[in-house]
């Protein structure tokens, strides 16, 4: 138990650090006060989510234990839902009405999209 308890930290910590590492690189790519490398990062997981979630079913490609330790730790660090939650707020704090209506929308649609889509790529190499 202590084993997979340290594993899922390790997971969790790669994942954070991969989510600090793309959201910056990307956020400062663009210049913009929109948080695009929030919405990128969380697209990216939704993808990858789909993906794996995709090849632990069925065949059982991956085993459970990868699989928890993907989802769970890597991605569940990864993912940046509360960091979407506080832009969006914020937004709606400032009044930015429109910024806040595209920050929700375009993250969920393009999130629902990008897990659909990891789950036909994860069906097809099975």
């Amino acid at each position: 138990m202590l084993t997979r308890i340290i594993l899922l930290a390790v997971a969790g910590a790669a994942g954070t650090l991969a989510r600090y590492g793309l959201t910056h690189l990307i956020q400062g790519s663009t210049g913009s006060e929109f948080p695009f490398g929030t919405m990128a990062v969380n697209a990216l997981g939704c993808l990858v989510f789909g993906f794996v979630w995709s090849l632990a079913e069925g065949q059982n490609i991956l085993s459970q234990e990868l699989r928890f330790f993907l989802l769970v730790g890597f991605l569940g660090a990864f993912t940046t839902f509360s960091t979407f939650a506080a832009d969006s707020s914020l937004f709606l704090k400032d009044g930015a009405w429109l910024a806040a209506t595209g920050n929700i929308l375009l993250s969920n649609g393009v999130g629902i999209l990008c897990a659909f889509l990891g789950m036909g790529a994860g069906r097809w190499i099975r």
